[in-house]
């Protein structure tokens, strides 16, 4: 919400109160104020000139020569704006000037004649092109206006505009009205709200127009008024600049008003071409299937039942509280106007606006509620303003259906709640006089407090909203600072907890870095590299808050490539990242998928940078194989684990093999297949990705604490030969299975295809360690295992001990 401190004063006294001050103030209430700016800050030299002749340049078939009256001298300038005339009053930048973008204006020679200054637009002066009047040429005044004058008051350059955050708490500042209200609360100050008078004729509006709601349930209220007599034309310079400093386009005097008075009161109001608008009866009710219409913005829109439109009794001429219809436009040939101010249900309106992504500024306050007890005030407003500055015969009477009014809310509670909750010790008198600043009418009973809520503050409904505004009227900085009482609770964490943290610490002294990633992306992406791909269609947000964030994932390693990505293409190319987090698996008959969580990780570039010992190491399969691997032996599931070659979509089909626990698949790890690597413009990239909730939920094994050894081991190395197609996990498994209690470790120290080995067979060579912890092993009792061993992988495996 853009305010302007100028127009704010006609409701508050701000004397003595700068806008850095009252920026200040509005803050430390609550409210953030996320920037001050100065319109004309940067500007100097701008003065009021008028144009006392202006002649063709007698070299330019588009430049001017204009002889300029500036109140202390008469100049000559140079100018090409198309708009530009004689006898106009126009903001001129003087010799030695200074225009938006710290432009300093000098005296000029064009085609020969000299230029003393320059007549400027306003986007010249930094006003936003796309709001300001006269977008193609100069500025130019009322008649009014004195020559020689400075320029940047009548422009209302002077002012300061303050942006202010408004949140759901805090939509009752969503209008100038709502911030008079609190700036008085905060100054201690009266507000000043004037009454509007519509000056109404003698003949009934009624009896010209009807209005009837059949989605009463959506509707509590719908009003409309019938004027007459109506002139378009441009409104008022005042009314020009104040919407220009809010952020809102003028375009007509019908336009204008309304949108002023939005702005004003913070009800949204909308202005029907009556003669356009079809018939004298209107009728509010729910759209029909598939219907459709064409909104202002020049779009067809398709909308379902839970729309709600208004009709002519037949066709719908606007969304309700979204968007205005084509065919109802208001438009320079316009002379009756039906003026619409309604209540429409908060939720209906964020749905309907969200579906047809028209988020405007009327939806965006019907959404965040509005005082139902202004809606006929701001009609009855902007009706004076049309018989001030459009001409306008406002008939007799709203014609409306619903209650105008509703009665203020009541809270009652104990007012030293109030103490206790802020850690005060206000007095009562210092708590009621505080309520009566924000305009509560507070009453006080014994140790009871009733509160009547004024009905512009719709966000005060409960004993606790009570205290948040009495703290923050008196001020949280006047609150003494205070430590927690009672005894000091000492929480523990979960196993679940403490496992998932050794786990974070154990990716990350492998050197990876966490991470945090969207759990929502696109349908695409969704179900890319799942562990378990569902059959189901992937769960999408009823309410998406974008086309990239619509849909929840199933699979955490498509949002790791994103980032690989962002990181190479800032020249970061040694990239090891590691997540833990939620992915989302569709559940056949119900809304809800499955939470579960995963840990996934993506490694690229060098595992040792290239220093003088020698050159860089890439990282490898391995390299992610063996921080997977580390993982399992902490978990204690290394002997329960293990490795088979897989083929997974966007996965190397070589280098991929799927992680099982007892036989069941858990996770994955393997390159991007190449193709994937291309598209996202990747070096050779590794990824892992497992289930790691039911392992860290699983029962963990105690840990086994094993002495320093007394007696000698025995290693024995074994070369085998075997398929090809034979991996080194089958062996190792029949080593380890057959082994026996006295085989202590198996390691696979070389892989050997080449020469003295068949074309279709590869020769792998095992260090294989025999221990006794409670005496030294003989050659016979190692020589009976080891034969076993050989006998068994000769057996199992068909190798064959290479010679």
């Amino acid at each position: 919400m853009l305010v302007s401190y100028k127009w704010l004063k006609d409701y508050v006294d701000l004397e003595g109160v700068t806008p850095e001050e009252l920026a200040n103030r509005i803050t430390n209430s609550g409210i953030e104020v996320e920037h001050l700016t100065y319109p004309g800050e940067g500007l100097k030299g701008i003065v009021i000139g008028k144009v006392l002749t202006c002649e063709p340049h007698p070299e330019s078939d588009h430049l001017h020569l204009c002889q300029v009256d500036l109140g202390s001298e008469t100049v000559q300038i140079v100018c090409g704006a198309p708009n530009v005339a004689a006898g106009q009053k126009v903001p001129v930048a003087t010799n030695g000037a200074r225009i938006a973008g710290n432009v300093k204006i000098r005296r000029s020679n064009f085609r020969g004649e000299e230029s003393n200054g320059m007549i400027c637009a306003l986007s010249e002066l930094g006003v936003d092109k796309t709001l300001a009047p006269y977008a193609d040429g100069i500025y130019v005044f009322d008649d009014d206006v004195p020559i020689g004058a400075d320029a940047l008051p009548y422009l209302n350059l002077d002012d300061a505009i303050l942006d202010l955050d408004i949140l759901v708490n805090s939509a009752h500042c969503m209008n100038m009205i709502g911030v008079a209200y609190e700036v008085a609360a905060l100054l201690n100050r009266p507000v000043r709200i004037p009454v509007p008078d519509p000056k109404e004729t003698d003949e009934a509006a009624a009896e010209k127009v009807s209005v009837s709601v059949e989605a009463a349930e959506k509707v509590p209220y719908y009003g409309a008024r019938l004027i007459e007599g109506i002139r378009i034309a441009p409104s008022p310079r005042w009314m020009q600049l104040r919407l220009i400093a809010a952020g809102v386009r003028p375009i007509s005097n019908v336009v204008d008003i309304s949108n002023y008075v939005m702005l004003e009161y913070g009800q949204p109001l909308h202005t029907f071409d009556f003669d356009a608008f079809g018939s004298n009866r209107v009728l509010v009710r729910f759209a029909g299937k598939n219907e459709t219409m064409k909104t202002l913005d020049d779009q067809e829109r398709k909308l379902t039942p839970e729309d709600i439109v208004i009709t002519n009794g037949k066709e719908a001429a606007a969304v309700a509280g979204v968007m205005g219809g084509e065919s109802s436009e208001v438009t320079g040939s316009t002379s009756k106007v039906l003026l619409e101010s309604a209540v429409f249900d908060p939720i209906s309106i964020r749905k309907t606006a969200a579906r047809l992504q028209m988020r405007t500024d009327a939806s965006s306050r019907y959404e965040k509620g509005l005082d139902r007890n202004r809606v006929a005030l701001a009609s009855d407003r902007a009706a004076e303003l049309l018989t001030q500055y459009a001409s306008a015969h406002v008939l007799k009477g709203i014609v409306e259906q619903g209650e105008r009014t509703v009665p203020e809310s009541v809270i009652e509670m104990p007012w030293q709640k109030i103490n206790q909750v802020l850690g005060t010790d206000l007095s009562l008198g210092v708590i009621s006089g505080t309520l009566a600043r924000l305009g509560f009418d507070a009453e006080a009973d014994g140790e009871i407090i009733r509160v009547k809520v004024p009905t512009r503050r719709f966000d005060v409904s409960i004993p606790e909203d009570l205290v948040e505004e009495v703290g923050r009227i008196y001020g949280y900085n006047h609150i003494a600072a205070t430590l927690p009482e009672g005894a000091a609770i000492h929480a523990a964490l979960t196993p679940y907890q403490n496992l998932r943290r050794r786990t974070e610490e154990l990716m990350e002294s492998a050197g990876l870095y966490q991470v945090y990633t969207y759990s929502l992306t696109t349908d695409e992406h969704a179900t890319a590299y799942a562990v378990h791909p569902s059959a189901e269609k992937p769960t999408k947000v009823i309410w998406p808050m974008s086309e990239e964030h619509a849909v929840l994932r199933q699979s955490i390693v498509r949002q790791l490539i994103d980032v690989v990505k962002y990181h190479l293409h800032r020249q970061m190319p040694d990239v090891a990242l590691y997540e833990i987090g939620k992915v989302f698996i569709p559940n056949a008959g119900s809304a809800r998928p499955d939470e579960e969580e995963h840990l996934a990780g993506a490694i690229t570039g060098s595992r040792a940078e290239r220093n003088w010992e020698g050159e860089a190491l890439p990282v490898d399969f391995y390299t992610a194989k063996g921080v997977i691997e580390k993982l399992f032996d902490s978990l204690a599931l290394a002997e329960r684990i293990a490795y088979q070659p897989a083929r997974r979509e966007g996965m190397h089909p070589g280098q991929t093999a799927d992680i099982l626990l007892d036989g069941k698949v858990i996770g994955y790890l393997g390159a991007l297949h190449p193709s994937v690597q291309k598209e996202a413009d990747l070096n050779e990239t590794f990824v892992f990705e497992v289930a790691i909730e039911p392992l860290l939920r699983g029962e963990q094994p105690e840990i086994d604490y094993t002495g320093l050894p007394r007696f000698p081991s025995t290693a024995r190395d074994i070369a085998l030969v075997v398929k090809r197609s034979v991996p080194a996990a089958d062996l190792y498994q029949v080593i380890r299975k057959n082994g026996g209690p006295l085989l202590q470790s198996v390691k696979l120290f070389d892989v050997y295809e080449g020469d003295h080995v068949a074309e279709n067979e590869k020769s792998m060579a095992f260090s294989l360690t025999y221990f006794d912890p409670e005496r030294t092993l003989t050659d016979n009792e190692v020589n009976t295992v080891h034969e076993k061993i050989l006998k068994a992988c000769e057996q199992e495996c068909g190798a064959e001990l290479r010679g």
